[in-house]
């Protein structure tokens, strides 16, 4: 699986921003995807997580409620809608896929990576 994210920019404090991962490959609905993010100083953690189907999402406490993780199996893209957003938002921020059979709040199940997209929130 190959993964190329894209949508990342400079946004103000409270603004939205909606980051795209398109999948190249077969069997996108096979995996797990997730958005995780690293910040300058500060180790990568996992922001939101959507199963094969859809059907299950998880979300890191300190997002939950203003960001929203989807999917669109037909297009293979998963989104990332980011609301209100806040300067402690900033940072890289990735998709990533793994295997049905893992944990997708776990970062180590995670086996694929885009190569990242820049969010930068000016308070």
């Amino acid at each position: 699986v190959q993964l190329q994210a894209s949508g990342g920019g400079l946004v103000e404090a409270g603004g939205s921003l909606i980051l795209s991962c398109a999948a190249s490959g077969r069997s996108f609905s096979r995996y797990h995807m997730g958005w995780l993010r690293q910040a300058p100083g500060k180790e990568r953690e996992i922001v939101a997580a959507i199963s094969g189907s859809g059907g299950s999402l998880d979300y890191a406490a300190s997002v939950k409620g203003r960001f929203t993780i989807s999917r669109d199996n037909a297009k293979n893209t998963v989104y990332l809608q980011m609301n209100s957003l806040k300067p402690e938002d900033t940072a890289v921020y990735f998709c990533a896929a793994a295997n049905l059979y893992r944990s997708k709040m776990d970062i180590r199940s995670y086996e694929y990576w885009g190569q990242g997209t820049q969010v930068t929130v000016s308070s």
